[in-house]
């Protein structure tokens, strides 16, 4: 229990030196670009060596992985979601959304025992709907700004509140708790692969649909983020990737309404040239 506390512990203090330079890099970022992006430039590179890990490592592994039988995939997505519904819950609650933690807590109770350690989703099919809640939500929810975007290294797209709230979804995740090194990192790594195998088909729609494929991930998380934190429903923002085709539909909204406006005041002059 003493290694995993202190592995915990260092990992929790390398990610918060992490976090604490690219907030200090991003107070000395001059302006320019992107305004939830001051560090560009790193973010970028970062991203190019996520791309390149996934391409020799993750993608080929996740690709493997998924020739497993749907059952057994299936199965094994379920119990690690069943072992995330207990954080999801206290987040529920810190929330102040009560039923949903309720809810959280008696998907956990039923999946556990009737669903075989989770291995079978009996809870939805009752009706006890699946939630998605972290720490970084519970912070939004609170009022905590979101940051700086950032992306970090092997896990992507996050930002300066998201990042520090890993080290406390980390610190609860109950596959943490556990005193085999080896178990640990068997079942975090099998969790890891599950999930890059559900993102299969979206990876490869995200490529094929943007030009900028950094620019087209940074949009989408940040709007996805807002989306969870509002649940579904963000006050309207305006998103500074879209202000170029904005103003010029604003050009070309006020050249169409300029147009009959200047016929509309020439026609007096045409009208007393006749007369």
């Amino acid at each position: 229990m003493t290694n995993s506390k202190t592995e915990s512990m260092v990992a929790g203090r390398g990610v918060l030196m992490a976090l604490g330079l690219a907030c200090t890099l991003a107070a000395c970022a001059g302006p320019g670009g992107h305004p939830k992006d001051p560090l560009e430039p790193m973010n970028r590179a970062t991203f190019q060596f996520n791309e390149k890990a996934d391409k020799y490592v993750m993608r080929p592994v996740a690709e493997v992985y998924d020739l497993t039988p749907l059952p057994v995939k299936t199965g094994v997505a379920n119990f690690f979601g069943n072992i995330a519904d207990v954080w999801i819950g206290v987040n529920n609650l810190l929330q102040g959304k009560f039923v949903d933690g309720l809810s959280d807590g008696g998907r956990f109770l039923l999946n556990s025992t009737v669903g075989l350690l989770g291995v079978f989703d009996v809870a939805t099919e009752i009706g006890l709907e699946k939630h998605d809640e972290d720490l970084g939500q519970t912070l939004g929810r609170w009022g905590v700004g979101d940051g700086p975007y950032l992306v970090l290294p092997l896990l992507g797209s996050s930002n300066v509140r998201d990042g520090v709230s890993l080290i406390g979804d980390f610190r609860v995740d109950p596959l943490m708790q556990l005193e085999d090194v080896g178990a640990r990192n068997s079942l975090g790594g099998l969790r890891l692969v599950s999930k890059r195998a559900a993102l299969l088909g979206a990876d490869t729609a995200a490529e094929e649909a943007a030009l900028d494929k950094y620019g087209y991930m940074r949009s989408f998380y940040i709007q996805y983020r807002r989306n969870q934190i509002f649940d579904g429903q963000p006050p309207r923002e305006k998103d500074p990737d879209d202000d170029d085709s904005s103003d010029n539909d604003k050009a070309a909204t006020d050249g169409n309404a300029a147009g009959p406006a200047a016929d509309k005041s020439s026609s007096p002059n045409k009208k007393e040239s006749l007369e």
